[in-house]
């Protein structure tokens, strides 16, 4: 971690005559939705869900078409916020498995070393917060192993959970399910008098204190609760911030207030719990932006907004939409990575424009580095991002890095309008030319078999240089050793296989 520090403090320093004061420097906020789909939000078209100030945020800046999510599960693509890299380079390769490995350079890390406050809030997910006690999916007493909070990334100040809570009343469950509500897809909410049980997982401070005041309600207002006093306590020191937002909404299990239900009375239930608890978060980001305004600060702040992958459950498909693109969560078709997205800084966008060029969530780094003409602090890291700062500019865009993506057996690999797709351990391959065919409901790669050859090619070879990354080839292998957990490559045909074997073991004791 020193030498890491070094490095960043060394760049800050090399290059500190680009910036001219403190006040010069944007303020920085990440919002991130979990499990919204791309067809959930009004400015992409969704008829039921109301998300007036999402809308307006899209009516004023940069509306990102084709902007994708780095995985189609949740916890690479936060990988990939934090450090600019496909999620595989940074140990994270699934949810519930590795950890944001702690020799990552970070955008928390290197914006703390130009004098930001930097605080988390929300969903973490990138490893446990406590090995003292049951904690939410893989925090236990004795679990030192996966044990990675957020302090050890550069934040000063967080209000994080390790996973998913109930959206609403996020520290209880009801102690009885009514029919049709279970603990996994949601329920009615606790209402006063009713006897409920604990749900497992807690909110836990930068010292790894548990959090227990204030904790009912909307959990979207839960943690704005915690975002507006750290962003007071900036301006009062007068220092630029980033504050990285993470809502838990509209992840499974999903409860609606009562407010927010009767927004959407008629529908059944499960669907006033999904479109109010996303009208809830809509209302606090709202809610931060005229807080913004308040303090004299929303001019000079971006603010990014997207999901983290597409819309969860087939089991209730009226629950999320990813609009007309096909699949939905853990998909690599489009509707599993394709994701909402906007963008907002009111000092570099004056007006509206939707962006169709292919951006993805590994672009946040080096655009927040670009706007601070700073390079990345260690130039033999392989990166995956490209700056989008030509974009905000108004200026031309071409895309230098093309746009791989990896998840379970399947890659799929972007070159401008066409999109190649890996599947069964790297046996088959599907063309898409997304601009003709955004819906992909044809495959042309019998039509065009030198492209597909190319587009491979290029593709392995970005495949080798993630897997030279996971393996150490940067920092060594502390982390990767600590774990235990050696490269499991999507092109790999025997770890399908295994996996099908455990399904149909299953069924057969079914």
């Amino acid at each position: 971690m020193k030498t890491k520090s070094l490095l960043i403090a060394a760049s800050a320093a090399l290059f500190s005559p680009f910036i001219s004061a403190e006040s010069a420097k944007p303020n920085v906020i990440l919002i991130m939705a979990d499990d919204l789909g791309w067809g959930d939000t009004g400015f992409n078209g969704s008829k039921v869900i109301k998300t007036p100030h999402l809308d307006q945020m899209a009516a004023e800046g940069l509306q990102l078409d084709r902007f994708y999510s780095a995985s189609s599960v949740c916890s690479p693509t936060r990988a990939s916020v934090l450090t600019g890299r496909n999620p595989y380079r940074t140990g994270v390769p699934t949810a519930n498995q590795g950890f944001l490995r702690p020799e990552e350079i970070t955008l928390p890390e290197v914006l703390n070393e130009q004098g930001y406050a930097t605080g988390h809030f929300g969903k973490w997910h990138l490893g446990t917060l406590t090995h003292t006690e049951k904690d939410a999916n893989r925090g236990k007493p004795g679990n030192t192993k996966e044990f990675n909070p957020p302090k050890l990334h550069g934040y000063e100040d967080a209000f994080v959970t390790e996973s998913k809570v109930p959206t609403y009343d996020p520290m209880i469950l009801p102690a009885k399910f009514d029919q049709g509500e279970s603990k996994h897809l949601g329920w009615e909410y606790v209402k006063e008098g009713e006897e409920s049980k604990p749900y497992g997982t807690f909110y836990w401070d930068i010292e790894g204190k548990k959090i227990t005041d204030n904790l009912k309600g909307d959990d979207s207002r839960v943690i704005m609760d915690r975002v507006l006093p750290f962003i007071d306590q900036a301006v009062a020191d007068e220092k630029p911030f980033l504050s990285v937002v993470w809502f838990h909404t509209p992840h499974l299990p999903c409860v609606a207030g009562p407010r927010h239900q009767e927004m959407y009375k008629g529908h059944p239930i499960h669907l006033r719990n999904y479109a109010g608890c996303v009208t809830a978060m809509d209302e606090q980001i709202g809610r931060l932006r005229k807080h913004l305004a308040d303090k004299g600060v929303a001019d000079n702040t971006m603010i990014w907004f997207c999901s983290d992958n597409g819309p969860e459950s087939k089991e209730r498909p009226d629950n999320g939409s990813a609009g007309h693109f096909r699949g939905r969560k853990r998909d690599l078709y489009e509707g599993g990575v394709r994701v909402p997205a906007v963008m907002v800084w009111p000092a570099k966008v004056k007006e509206a424009r939707k962006i169709s060029a292919p951006c993805i969530t590994s672009d946040y780094m080096p655009t927040i580095l670009d706007a601070l003409h700073i390079p990345h602090p260690q130039a033999s890291y392989a990166t995956d991002g490209r700056s989008l700062m030509p974009i905000i500019n108004n200026e031309d865009f071409t895309r230098d890095k093309e746009i791989g993506i990896m998840f379970s057996s399947r890659i799929v690999w972007h070159k401008g309008d066409f999109k190649l797709l890996s599947y069964n351990g790297g046996k088959k391959y599907e063309l898409y030319n997304l601009k003709s065919d955004p819906s992909e409901k044809t495959d042309v790669a019998a039509q065009n078999p030198e492209l597909v050859e190319k587009l491979k090619k290029d593709m392995l070879a970005w495949h080798e240089s993630v897997k030279s990354s996971y393996e150490g080839s940067e920092y060594g292998t502390k982390s990767l050793d600590r774990l235990g957990k050696s490269w499991s490559s999507p092109l790999s045909a025997k770890a399908k296989k295994t996996k099908s074997k455990k399904k149909k073991s299953k069924k057969e004791k079914k």
